[in-house]
């Protein structure tokens, strides 16, 4: 199971040293993957209840966030073998004809380290200040997606869809990677898992918010829905993110249950072990939420860390 990294390109600490740091340590250290994640606004009065926090409110970290593409870019450049993901862009709010040339780019500077990370978004918010109507995401998505694959794998580019149409066209030039960039697809409900065995490469699922077998009876679902189609399971890739929180002494006593993803670095070591063995290829680890990620040569060495459990 490879390991990945999110970059500190959120919250108070943005700094390019801070993020050249991160992205080089980690490369050097043997980490599979930097990632970002996108976020356009924090509103005061968010339409939209964000589903992670008790009172429906945006972490206050993601008050101040940079343009995911623009940092790995940044990254491609002082970098050579590291992958370069995005978890995920709310496709949307950009027109698949200049996300897919975002991405192009970037597969074209790092020679062939993109890795698409996608999602149809869920503050209303954000969809009124793209002008993108909150209503028909899952129909959307389906055209978008078979756009961007068109884009990058056709001579003559067209399509004439419900939401989107690009006459015959030219668009290059084409990705390194073929016959495309991996897209990997956010979520957990069953229209997404169908949407990412017809149109996409894998899964970004989150881990520690919920028991590791409530997880593992997710991947079956989406294995399942795979085989459904005539589809190998095996050619849907399994991403998972994890927020794990590191103490240095046990998180539980004997009459407590402990929280996934917390405690010692064994004992999260042993929750890594066990999401590796439910057929996942790469566990990505996040320390926006955290002390770790204060410290950026601290998130470093616990990354290291764990990684070791993941091999």
């Amino acid at each position: 199971m490879k390991v990945g990294l999110f970059l500190p390109h959120v919250g108070e600490r943005i700094t390019a040293e801070n993020i050249l740091y991160t992205a080089t340590e980690a490369e050097k250290g043997g980490i599979a993957s930097v990632w970002v994640l996108d976020r356009l606004l924090w509103p005061v009065k968010p339409q939209t209840p964000y589903v992670a926090s008790p009172d429906g409110s945006l972490p206050v970290v993601y008050q101040n966030v940079l343009d995911p593409l623009t940092i790995l870019t940044y990254i491609a450049a002082v970098t050579k073998r590291i992958s370069l993901g995005t978890s995920v862009i709310d496709m949307f709010f950009q027109n698949p004809a200049v996300l897919s040339k975002r991405v192009t780019t970037l597969d074209i500077l790092s020679d062939g380290r993109a890795l698409t990370g996608l999602g149809i978004g869920w503050s209303k918010d954000e969809f009124e200040v793209s002008g993108i109507p909150y209503k028909d995401r899952g129909t959307r998505a389906d055209e978008y997606l078979q756009i961007l694959k068109k884009i990058w794998t056709d001579d003559v580019v067209e399509f004439k869809g419900r939401f989107y149409n690009i006459p015959a066209s030219k668009i290059g030039p084409k990705p390194v990677q073929k016959p495309h960039p991996p897209i990997l697809l956010g979520g957990f409900s069953p229209k997404t898992f169908s949407r990412i065995v017809n149109y996409a490469n894998g899964w970004i699922g989150v881990a520690g918010f919920g028991p590791l077998e409530q997880l593992e009876q997710v991947i079956n679902g989406l294995k399942e829905s795979a085989r459904k189609v005539d589809k190998d399971p095996s050619k849907v890739s399994i991403y998972m993110i994890s927020y794990p929180n590191v103490s240095e002494s046990a998180s539980t006593s004997s009459t407590q249950i402990r929280t996934p993803m917390t405690g010692t670095i064994e004992q999260i070591g042993s929750d890594i072990e066990q999401i590796k063995a439910m057929g996942t290829d790469h566990i990505i680890f996040g320390h926006l939420f955290s002390s770790v990620g204060r410290d950026m040569k601290k998130m470093v060495e616990v990354t290291m860390q764990l990684a070791k459990f993941a091999k």
